[in-house]
């Protein structure tokens, strides 16, 4: 099959999005499925690059603006695979319709929740707005400037837009599928969870403590991802700090920590955390697996995920998982729930406490983790993703049909009427 993928996060981007995009396409490719990746390049060597979209770098962001062209696309696909509302995941959309084939639609992000803390938000609202077609009014725009209801519901106006244009929306969690409720219309709704396969790495866990000024028989916890508002890094560190006083020789190793690093640094020190933490910039996908065996458990403080890979990459390691987002909980293909603490520092701290404390407990999360990671295989995620393509195609010829269908029975009447 011949499926192209529309996604605004570049490649090698340190994001959910980008990291499930290119294991969902390497995946697909090595089952023998022709795919085609647009996702933003280089501004001057974009249209060089196979698939590549020009694109500009945000100033001080570690995002890049895509200007997508997709008139000229060859051989055309037989499935549109959108994974982002932003401009590439636009154009994705207008090639589809324009050439009347299937959408799946990947729910990624939660942009109702993400809105109240990126602005680019309301601005890729407006560009969706125009390059859709929609007929908005001042008054609609100006919408998007107001905080609080307003704003949502025009979000919500736009996401139905996108509901409607697609066959297939494919929720990555059953937190994500059971938020859809504001939508007044959906399409069929597929709840599958990306499979994350981890490359092996060399690195040692007393060579990568070393490296980080972390003592052998320190407990560590880790903390995988973006530091921005959105996940939280104020509950994280003062949730460290009270375990701290439980376990003064616990150290707080957070990876991939590129934006923020100096609020995170002001945040720990107000906590009087400062001394034992260690900020890591984004790594190598492939140094990951390393980091995992490292630690001795992972924090999540996140609540405005949809799926949260590094929980995935975590259990697939055998390192214990807390987070403080319930709705996460299940984890995927149904095998049980994680261990979750209500978003509190003292609540955090304590579900984190009992982990390093009580080495039953820990070892029966390790297990119960790597079990349900390995019962939801690439094999069992491939074929949910595959059975989602041949369902979109079923449904978009199906609904062929029945407007050719009404065409003919219009056009009688209007000749039996003449």
């Amino acid at each position: 099959m011949r499926i192209a993928h529309f996604c605004d996060s570049h490649p090698g981007r340190s994001d959910g999005v980008a990291t499930s995009v290119a294991a969902t396409v390497s995946l697909l490719r090595s089952a023998g499925h022709e795919i085609q990746v647009y996702q933003p390049a280089p501004l001057l060597r974009g249209r060089d690059e196979p698939c590549g979209v020009r694109s500009v770098p945000v100033p001080l962001r570690n995002i890049r603006v895509g200007l997508p062209h997709f008139s000229g696309m060859r051989p055309v696909p037989h499935v549109v695979h959108v994974h982002t509302p932003g401009p590439v995941g636009i154009g994705g959309l207008r090639y589809a319709r324009a050439h009347d084939l299937p959408v799946v639609m990947t729910w990624h992000t939660d942009l109702l929740a993400y809105s109240a803390h990126f602005m680019e938000i309301q601005f890729g609202a407006v560009h969706a707005a125009q390059r859709l077609e929609l007929g908005w009014t001042m008054r609609d725009y100006l919408r998007l400037a107001r905080s609080g209801t307003e704003r949502r519901a025009q979000l919500v106006r736009l996401g139905q837009e996108f509901m409607d244009r697609t066959s297939v929306l494919i929720a990555p969690s059953a937190k994500t599928a059971a938020g859809l409720t504001e939508f007044e219309r959906l399409p069929p709704v597929w709840t599958v969870p990306t499979s994350i396969q981890l490359a092996d790495c060399p690195l040692g866990r007393a060579e990568l403590r070393r490296s980080l000024r972390v003592p052998e028989d320190a407990p560590v916890v880790l903390a995988v991802g973006r530091a921005t508002k959105e996940k939280d890094p104020a509950l994280l560190l003062a949730s460290f700090a009270r375990l701290l006083r439980r376990l003064p020789n616990a150290r707080l190793v957070m990876v991939g920590v590129k934006q923020n690093r100096l609020t995170v640094i002001r945040l720990a020190r107000q906590a009087g955390v400062a001394h034992a933490l260690r900020l890591v910039r984004p790594v190598p996908h492939s140094r990951m697996a390393a980091y995992y065996r490292m630690a001795d458990v992972l924090a999540f403080a996140s609540t405005t995920d949809t799926q949260g890979l590094v929980l995935i990459e975590a259990e697939a390691t055998g390192l214990p998982v807390v987070l403080a987002d319930a709705a996460l909980a299940q984890r995927p293909g149904g095998a049980g729930g994680r261990l979750n603490a209500a978003p509190d520092a003292d609540s955090f701290a304590g579900a984190l406490a009992r982990v390093l404390t009580d080495p039953e407990l820990h070892r029966e999360v390790a297990e119960a983790g790597r079990a349900a990671t390995d019962a939801y295989s690439a094999e069992r995620y491939l074929g949910h993703l595959m059975a989602a393509y041949q369902f979109a195609r079923q449904a978009r010829a199906e609904a062929g049909q029945v407007a050719a269908s009404a065409s003919v029975g219009a056009s009688r009447a209007a000749r039996t009427a003449g």
